[in-house]
Formats: C-alpha cells, structure tokens, sequence
C-alpha cells in the first residue's frame, strides 16, 4: 500500500473528487511534512500512509462542515486542517495562526512550496491577536478541550459564523460548558476511512461574542 493508493481510495470513500492539481499538492504536503517533521516536532506520525489516514483524510472528512469564504485554522500546528483545507478551496482565504515560531517557519515555507497563494500564516498567541469578528469559520483539531476553545473561537467568529471542534469522543460536560458563551448546533460522529478511533465534530455559533 502506498500513500498515493490510501489517497485515492480514502477519497473514493468519502466521495471525495480530487484535481490532478489537488491531489498533487496533497501529496507534496505529506512529504513536505514528514521532512521537517525530522528536525520539528509536527506530528507522532512518521509513514507516509499513516499521515494519508490519521492527518489528511481525517481533515477532508470534516471539510463539508466548514463554510467560507474567510476561514481561520486556530493553532494550526503542522497545517492540519488549514493547509489541506487550502489546497481544497482555492477560492477561500485560509488564515493558520500559531504561536510556534519552528511551526509557522513550516506553514510559510509549505504554503510556498504548494503555491497557495490563500493562505495567511500569523506567528502569535491567540490571545494577545488583534484581528476581531473576520472569520465565516473558525475551526481547530488542537485543544485541550472544547470549551476553552470555543470561548477563545468566539472572539474571531463573525454573528453568523461557525466554530468547529475536531474532537475524539465529546462528553457531555465539556460540550454543556459551552452553553454561556456558544449554542451547540450539532455534535455529530465522523467516520473517517482506515481510521478505528472515534472521531466528532462540534459544530458551534457565537453568542454575545465581542470583539478581542
């Protein structure tokens, strides 16, 4: 099995239509991600097909979920979901924000690798980043748990907008903190190909939300 295989048959499963052009880039960033992954710390996962399983087809199966066109990946890390979410929707703006410097010196580099003129790398804690309500979406796989970053989302997430939690197995305790800060749209389970973990979505919409 090759990563090029698991991609084409991940896809297939998600229903999924990938360019040439997309599934080129898709490919380039898992080799882009595992060469730096040798001097920074992006992910646990060293194979090629394991990132095709437990990275890039864990963000397409999500992508229906998320709405443009102004989309902000909240401490994106190694790109995940941005860069993928990039490469798939050209005609949105993706902002990465994440206050690494090894980590963002990653995102500028793969953005240009990739030729993906819609991306936005910012190097800055979220907390201390001025940007207010800009965002369609605001959506993040690296948190410690939902409520902490719903309440940090909601700053940046316009009236209408969506905040969308990838998480594993959502409690009940984390998800009703939520209440006074977001109202929980849907929480629904994910089902991700050659994946065994569980994996949700917590879909979200700001309320009362100011401006950072």
């Amino acid at each position: 099995m090759t990563a090029e295989s698991r991609l084409d048959d991940g896809v297939a499963q998600l229903s999924i239509a990938l360019s040439a052009e997309q599934r080129e880039r898709l490919l380039a960033f898992v080799e882009l991600l595992l060469h730096w992954n040798r001097v920074t710390n992006l992910t646990a996962i060293r194979e090629p097909v394991a990132v095709v399983e437990r990275h890039l087809l864990d963000c397409l199966a999500v992508l229906p979920a998320v709405q443009g066109p102004r989309v902000l990946d909240l401490g994106s890390g190694g790109g995940l979901p941005g860069l993928v979410f990039a490469i798939m929707r050209s005609d949105w703006a993706l902002s990465l924000l994440d206050s690494n410097g090894k980590k963002t010196r990653f995102l500028t580099q793969a953005s240009i690798s990739l030729a993906l003129p819609n991306v936005t790398v910012v190097n800055a804690r979220a907390e201390s980043w001025q940007n207010g309500r800009d965002f369609d979406t605001v959506v993040s796989r690296a948190f410690t748990d939902v409520a902490s970053f719903a309440s940090m989302a909601r700053v940046f997430t316009r009236a209408q907008g969506r905040i969308v939690a990838m998480t594993g197995k959502p409690t009940a305790h984390n998800v009703g903190d939520l209440v006074s800060e977001c109202r929980v749209e849907a929480v629904r389970e994910v089902s991700v190909p050659y994946v065994d973990a569980e994996r949700h979505l917590v879909c979200l919409t700001p309320t009362e939300a100011e401006s950072p």
